[in-house]
C-alpha cells in the first residue's frame, strides 16, 4: 500500500526546494529550515516504518 504521508513530504520538499533554487535563497530562510525539517521527519518515518 502506499505510504502516504511519506509521499506527500517527499513532494513538499521537491516544491519547496525548486523554490528555492529559482529564487537562490540563503540557508536561513523560512523555506530552507522547512526542508531540513521535512527531512527530518521523513528520516524519523523510515525509521519507524523499518521497525
Amino acid at each position: 500500500m502506499a505510504d502516504l504521508y511519506m509521499k506527500a513530504l517527499e513532494s513538499e520538499r521537491r516544491s519547496l526546494w525548486a523554490a528555492c533554487r529559482l529564487k537562490g535563497l540563503a540557508k536561513d530562510t523560512p523555506e530552507r529550515l522547512r526542508i531540513a525539517e521535512i527531512d527530518a521527519l521523513l528520516s524519523d518515518h523510515k525509521r519507524k516504518k523499518s521497525v
